[in-house]
């Protein structure tokens, strides 16, 4: 048996009529960029989350960067984030001059909320909160402090679409919340697409220019923007698998609770969700100390894998500048080193989660 870690086609197949009905839709219609598709699943969007406005965006890095620009946050200016996310939420601050402040992870592999007060200095501006692999994040005590030290506070919803703390939705806690619909997510588009989400009308208007060169009226440019527009298409095909997500997210639910309660080798460590917060399963993160013999050994059985991720950012090349060696964050360097994402996705059979886990309790 084979089984890939990711099925992006499974998800495709289950409303594959409805998808090729509103992709001729809108080809047919010849208007493809900032159209009834794109201001309609903006509203949508919105509504589903819990927030007033949402922007529609090219990509979840642009939510990212844009949102630190139209905040005002550059140059001198510090954010405080997570070591162990994805180097995109990282480049989403120092695109603008400003400067990254890394906090280690919980337990839930969510932002130490214990930790980020000792972080804070005059220069700090911004906390900036990754929902990792689809676990909302502990957000009481850190609205709490960036209410205190007068924070802007920015989420990064790449994966937690769906995902509640308190049962409120991730990426409606803070002044934006930004969203990846990249494939392989929760709510994933075609291509490259993104999203913020803000309570300020006026907030909202200013992604808006700025999304679309700066233009508030077309060849009158209010600001020197870019290019970063959420296109028809996509738009039209995330409209498609939003009514669905609540359905896709149970899925997956399903799935990690079945891992969860088979998997029984002492070996692995597995993930684990706060009180208070939900988790919409984006991945399922095991942890084990001889993971690259893990690896190799589910490869032999048809198991593919993906480590999310094996090399921290303030680890990487591009970081180098930064002058963090090894050692300065020992827990994100030991989860990094540890972490294994198993098979989770929409449309997983009974028989290839049976064999996962099966192998899983197999490993000695």
């Amino acid at each position: 048996m084979k089984i890939m870690p990711n099925r992006m086609d499974r998800g495709f197949g289950r409303y594959q009529k409805e998808f090729e009905e509103k992709a001729l839709e809108v080809l047919r219609s010849g208007w493809y960029i900032l159209g009834k598709e794109v201001s309609s699943f903006e509203e949508e969007f919105a509504a589903y989350v819990g927030g007033n406005y949402c922007v529609g965006l090219a990509s979840g890095l642009d939510a990212l960067w844009i949102a630190f620009r139209l905040l005002g946050i550059g140059p001198g200016d510090e954010v405080i984030v997570q070591g162990n996310t994805y180097i995109a939420s990282v480049m989403g601050i120092t695109m603008n001059g400003a400067t990254p402040v890394f906090v280690e992870p919980d337990e839930f592999y969510g932002i130490d909320a214990d930790k980020i007060e000792e972080k804070i200095t005059e220069r700090t501006k911004a906390v900036l909160v990754v929902h990792l692999y689809g676990v909302a994040s502990r957000m009481d005590k850190i609205t709490a402090l960036c209410k205190k030290y007068r924070l802007k506070l920015v989420e990064d919803c790449a994966q937690s679409h769906g995902a509640c703390f308190d049962g409120q939705m991730t990426g409606t806690f803070g002044d934006v919340g930004c969203f990846s619909f990249y494939p392989s997510k929760n709510l994933g588009a075609f291509g490259d697409a993104g999203a913020v989400v803000v309570k300020d009308k006026e907030l909202a208007e200013k992604f808006k220019v700025y999304r679309n060169y700066g233009s508030e009226k077309r060849y009158y440019n209010k600001v020197v923007g870019t290019n970063s527009r959420l296109d028809e298409l996509q738009a039209g095909l995330l409209r498609v698998r939003l009514p669905h997500l609540d359905e896709m997210n149970r899925e997956k639910a399903e799935i990690a609770a079945e891992y969860t309660k088979q998997l029984q080798n002492p070996k692995l460590i597995l993930p684990r969700v706060p009180e208070r917060s939900t988790c919409v399963w984006h991945q399922y993160v095991i942890r084990c100390k001889e993971r690259d013999r893990l690896i190799s050994y589910l490869e032999e059985k048809g198991i593919g894998t993906i480590i999310h991720y094996p090399i921290p950012p303030h680890l990487s090349e591009a970081y180098a500048y930064l002058g963090h060696g090894e050692g300065f964050l020992p827990i994100t360097e030991e989860y990094a080193g540890t972490v294994l994402s198993i098979p989770m996705y929409n449309g997983m059979t009974k028989e290839e989660l049976s064999y996962v886990i099966q192998a899983l309790n197999e490993f000695v």
